[in-house]
Formats: C-alpha cells, structure tokens, sequence
C-alpha cells in the first residue's frame, strides 16, 4: 500500500494481527521469490522472515514463507528525480512506495503455486517462524547466535556431526570477520548446547596461526564482570549456553630455539604450555619425509620418487641410538635434523650408495633437486625434529616437571597447538603430520566419538592447484572424514582459493565480511545478490550461515567470547595459572565419564 510521505507516523511491526503488507501485483508473483507492498505504520527490513497463505481450488491452503532479501522505497506519481524537492514542499501529490523481495524458503503443503496478489502478508513469529526456517524439523539444533529480530538461529546438528553431512566451511578478511571467534562459538554452542550425542566424548583440535590468542580458552574473559558482563551473560542464556571458558583444555607449543630443556617457545602464558616436537627414531620409523616437502608444487617435481624411496629406506635401516631419539643410519649417528641431512647427503652422493637410496635409474640433477629443497628445510625444522633433548618420560629442566613431547587429543576435550612462532614450512609439517596421525588413530579407534580439527589458513594447506601429503590428507578427511568421526572445521580468507572438493563437502558454509573482488567469485553462488553486497560492509560479529535445509542463508549477530582471547583480557579473578611445567587446563577425563564441566 502506499504511504503519505507528509503522514507524522512512526513504523511499527504492522497490524495487531501480525499483517506487515500485501503480495504485490505490478511485478510477477513467482514460487520461489515474490514482493510485498509495505503498508502504512509498518516497515520490512533485511532478514524478516515473513508468511503469506492462499487458497488453492481442490488443495485447500497452500501457506509460503520467506525471507526478506531486498527493500525499495520510492516515490509513485512524480516524473524526475529533483521532484522529490516538490513534494517535500507539498507542491507536487505523490505517495512513498516501500516493497520487499522475499525469497521462498518453505511452502507448506508442497503445491509450489505463486503467491496471489492482495494476499496479506504478516511477520512470522513463534511456531511460523520455526516452520519458516525449518526449525520444527530439526531433532537437534545448535545455537549460532541471533538474527536482526534477536530470535535464536539453529543450524542442524545432522548436518555437523555427519549423520547426514558433515564439515564447515567460515570464510572472510583477515581480522575483520571474526572467522576463528565464530568458530570457537560454534564449538562451544555444541560441546554446551546439548544437541551432541555422547558432547563429553567428542573433542576439538585446534591449530592456532595468529599469536598466542588461543592460549587463554581455558580464562574467564574480563568482560563477564561489571554491567556489560550482565549483558554478556544475559546473550548467552538467550542461546541456551552458559557464558563461560573452555573447561577442558591443553595447549602445545614448540620448544624455544636454543634451548635444551625442551622449554615451550611462548611468551603470553608462561605455564600451563606444553612443548612438543618428533624425534629421529620417529621421524625415520614413521615415514615422516614426505611432509618435508609438503609445498603443492613439490608434487610436480621428479624428486618425489627420490623423497619416498629415502623415506622407506630410512624407516627399514634407521637404528636407534640412546634414549634422546637419535639414530644410527649406515653406520653413522645422528642426533640433529642437520646430522641426518648430512647423512642423507653423503649416502646419495656416493656411487656406491646413491642407487641403494634414491632408487635405479635416478639422475644425479634429481638427487641434486631433493638435496637442495631437503638442505633448505634445515632452518624451519631443526627445532621440531631432534635427538638431543632428554627422554621426556623422565624429569628434567622445568622445577622437576614432567614434559610432554607427543601431541594428543586424549585426556581433554580440546586440544590447541599453537603454530604462530614456526615459519610456514614447519606449520605445514606439524599439521600434516598431526592429522595424518590422528586420521590412523581414528581409523583404528572407529566413529564411536568425534574429532572436530579446526584449521586457520585453509587455502594454505589445501589450494586449489597442486598437490601435497597434507592436502591428499585433507581431501581424505573432507570425503570420507565423516565415517570416521573427523569434521573438519576450515577457515580462510579466500573460499576461491580452496581445493573445490573440501567446499564442496562442506554440509555448512559461513561467511563474514569479504572482499568485494572475493564476493564476486562463483564459490559465493549460495548467497543472494543482496547478500553478497552485503558481505563487504558486514561488521566484525556478523556472518551469513548457509545449509542444507534452508535455501536462504541467514544472517546472524553471535556474542563477545566469554573466555579470554588474549592476555590482556583474562579475567584477575580466574583461577590463577598452574606452578611452571603443570598442565593446569587438562582436565582429564575417560570416554565414559560425564561431561566434565
């Protein structure tokens, strides 16, 4: 209906009848999208789920929801543009027009006939809204925070947990859309939510890109005190969950350089931290080469075939040497990454060796390649592959405390390992090798629990181009990770960027604020033109939450973390940090405990 742009009257949710507008008849009314002419006191905005319902001759009511994807206002009955001056002086009649695109997201029952014309059209509200958006089908739902009418939106947990699909997928700019937050809220709404089966048996594992932010999981945020807490808290209780840390946690980062204690290589949180790194004999026994090279156009080189014959070569011949890890290879001892590099390179430079190694008919220029990518490999990973610190199984170095070495997810409910000090190439070798360990545990254990792996930098481990141990491990988890009871949890700047096929299985797909060249790309396909505008303006807290169920992705607002993202917000009156050495965050716990928080 029109509106008197003169009228002195403020907008209001509609009629007392819920009635915002009518289907309008000067554009075409389709199934799938159709408009609605505002009436006068109301207004639509953004995101509004909206119902409108019709007769169908021999079918009886046909009702069909939607969501607001678009809304114009403009003035009816003037010819220019500068008429609009006119008006606002009351020289020139005209009347304010306001219409609303909406998007059919439901017709119930399933007789997809267009909207008729002059049909009310009301705000969806309780049992209309659930039916709307699917809710009412969902057995469990997880909380992902509010939409613009500051009702609670749901995502399927079947559609996580890989009942019927698996994975998520959370991209945007770095630091503006608020990827890795998001992420953690969605692990916290599931593990607290109560839509997880057996939620005290699954875990999380975390590797952590961005400084030592993710180091105080375990810390109650500062801002649940005082009257913005009381909000904050109140947020939370909306969705379901308690406003509190991770309860449940341990944290793993590499050993300081120069070092011999093994001492974690952190700054931030000088406790609680746990070093870990691989020894020779590991190295060698486990055919850990290949994530060496774990660049994607190594993949494209000759010297591949030298990197898995030394490899095999290696875990058969490498004999250990003492209870530090060293190795004994050809008669030699090794207690450096550089010693065995060293080796490596006199056993495939020698005639009488070098075929033994690297396999008939190599050429000597592929040696040459493998040694020199091997020989600058030195200096990322001299620090993560060593035989010359203590056995940790004993003490030593830290007030007498037991240090740890192997990354493991048991004993906790998340696991975080902190990667920011490593340079890239070592990033990508402790995720590889990580995942490769934990997809054989799991393989072996079977899905009887969950392993949610969330990973930063997607792209950087799996682009689209190339090949690499690590992305080949990726793939595995993205295409058959759901049978085995691993979701991956996949974050990056650039989707574009990403092997299609992790996307492609990704059951969620999340979007914060984008790049507008980025938002263009055929990978944001799912999300409506106005959408996709709309995701380059988006503010940090807002991310566009695509599924299965729903053919509209929803808009959601999720709440400030309740657990410190950073040392300067951990809360003074928290449980003070564990005595040097002392894992104060791992709380243990067995699979057939109860939840421990």
């Amino acid at each position: 209906m029109a509106q008197n742009e003169s009228m002195d009257s403020s907008p209001s949710d509609g009629a007392p009848d819920g009635s915002v507008g009518r289907v309008q008849g000067l554009q075409d009314s389709t199934p799938l999208l159709w408009h609605v002419a505002v009436e006068d006191g109301a207004y639509l905005q953004l995101d509004d789920v909206v119902v409108t319902s019709r007769a169908v001759p021999g079918r009886g009511l046909v009702t069909t929801s939607g969501i607001v994807t678009e809304v114009r206002a403009r003035h009816e009955g003037v010819s220019f543009g500068s008429d609009v001056f006119l008006v606002s002086d009351g020289v020139m009649p005209a009347e304010v027009q306001e219409v609303a695109e909406v998007a059919s997201t439901r017709v119930e029952p399933e007789y997809y006939v267009p909207p008729r014309p002059g049909e009310v059209v009301r705000r969806a509200s309780g049992k209309e809204r659930d039916q709307a958006l699917y809710f009412d089908r969902m057995d469990r739902m997880v909380a992902v925070g509010t939409s613009r009418d500051g009702e609670t939106v749901f995502v399927n947990m079947d559609f996580v947990d890989g009942t019927r699909g698996a994975h998520i997928s959370i991209s945007g700019i770095s630091g503006v859309a608020t990827k890795t937050s998001f992420a953690l809220f969605l692990l916290h709404s599931m593990f607290r939510g109560g839509a997880m089966r057996e939620s005290h048996n699954s875990k999380a594992l975390i590797f952590s890109v961005k400084g030592e932010d993710l180091l105080f999981l375990d810390q109650r945020n500062v801002r649940l005190t005082g009257p913005v807490g009381d909000d904050l808290r109140l947020a939370y209780d909306r969705l379901g969950l308690p406003a509190e840390p991770f309860a449940s946690t341990a944290f793993y980062a590499p050993p300081t350089p120069g070092d011999r204690t093994g001492r974690p290589h952190v700054a931030g949180r000088t406790s609680g931290v746990t070093s870990f790194w691989w020894t020779l004999q590991e190295f060698c026994a486990r055919q850990l080469l290949p994530y060496v090279f774990a660049d994607a156009e190594d993949d494209r080189q000759q010297y591949t075939m030298v990197v898995h014959n030394v490899a095999g070569r290696l875990s058969r011949d490498a004999q250990p040497a003492g209870e530090d890890g060293a190795v004994v290879v050809d008669g030699v001892t090794c207690r450096t990454y550089g010693d065995l590099v060293d080796r490596l390179n006199d056993l495939l430079t020698d005639d009488a060796t070098m075929s033994q190694w690297a396999g008939n008919a190599i050429g000597i220029g592929t040696i040459n390649a493998f040694l020199r990518r091997l020989r600058s490999s030195q200096r990322a990973l001299s620090n993560l592959i060593r035989g010359d610190l203590p056995d940790p199984s004993g003490t030593s170095g830290l007030a007498g405390a037991v240090r740890g070495r192997e990354i493991t997810t048991d004993g906790q409910q998340v696991t975080v390992i902190d990667l920011h000090n490593l340079p890239e190439r070592a990033q990508r070798f402790v995720v590889g090798v990580v995942l490769a360990a934990e997809t054989a545990r799991k393989e072996v254990a079977g899905p009887g629990s969950l392993l949610f792996t969330m990973i930063d930098e997607l792209n950087k481990y799996a682009p689209r181009e190339g090949a690499s141990p690590i992305k080949d491990v990726l793939l595995d988890i993205a295409e058959r990770g759901r049978s085995l009871g691993i979701i991956l949890i996949g974050a990056q700047q650039t989707a574009s960027e990403v092997e299609r096929r992790i996307i492609a299985n990704s059951s969620i797909r999340v979007v914060g604020r984008l790049d507008a060249a980025e938002a263009s790309r055929p990978e944001y396909g799912f999300l409506p033109a106005a959408q996709r505008q709309r995701a380059t303006i988006a503010k940090p807290g807002t991310m566009f939450v695509s599924q299965p169920e729903i053919p509209v992705p929803l808009a959601v607002d999720f709440p400030f973390p309740a657990w410190a993202t950073r040392s300067g917000e951990v809360d003074p009156s928290s449980p003070s940090q564990a005595a040097p050495g002392e894992m104060l965050s791992r709380v243990p716990f067995a699979d057939d405990d109860p939840p421990p928080f």
